[in-house]
């Protein structure tokens, strides 16, 4: 490989890499509950087809914080993600299994919706960052399962928050084990 070629390589696999953080920060945004991060993950002019929901990322940012607030959590477990780069330009498709905690409603029990899709995403970079610049969610299958009794959490168990102050966003994790263990 020559010089050349292996400074290109190099390229599509930082361009490739970033790509698919912005795939996954936009998982975190989604489930912790985190709109600007969801929202940093398009570029402004960006348009998002999601199911019956069709328009732009602030549109869509305003639909997510809406439609989201029906479930007592989520969470995105990300499969395969192909990354095609084409200079400035990049088309990617997401396999991805999205759970959804459905709380209890009327004579409706608790139960697990689960959703097999992709996310096929046109990625562009401009101003030296790759972000989502279309996206189309393309379901593939869908599940919904009721929560029988079993083992629940206890007060001991550390739980997912979508408020901002879930461990993921802690400066230090030694602070918040240490803190917790001190009963603070």
């Amino acid at each position: 490989m020559g010089r050349m070629d292996e400074s290109a390589a190099i390229q599509t696999l930082l361009a490739e890499n970033e790509i698919r953080a912005v795939c996954l920060r936009y998982c975190r945004g989604i489930d912790r509950r985190q709109f600007d991060i969801v929202r940093d993950c398009y570029h402004q002019d960006a348009l998002d087809e999601h199911g019956d929901f069709l328009g732009t990322v602030d549109e869509f940012v305003t639909h997510a914080r809406k439609s989201l607030a029906a479930f007592e959590s989520t969470m995105h477990f990300v499969g395969n993600i192909l990354v095609e780069v084409h200079g400035d330009l990049a088309r990617s498709e997401t396999y991805v299994i999205a759970m959804h905690r459905v709380p209890p409603r009327g004579d409706r029990p608790r139960r697990d919706h689960v959703v097999g899709l992709r996310y096929v995403d046109d990625f562009a970079r401009r101003d030296d960052r790759w972000r989502i610049a279309t996206r189309v969610c393309v379901f593939e299958w869908t599940r919904t399962d009721p929560v029988t009794p079993g083992w629940d959490f206890s007060d001991a168990f550390r739980m997912g928050r979508t408020d901002g102050t879930d461990v993921v966003f802690a400066d230090v994790l030694l602070d918040e084990i240490q803190n917790r263990r001190d009963g603070r």
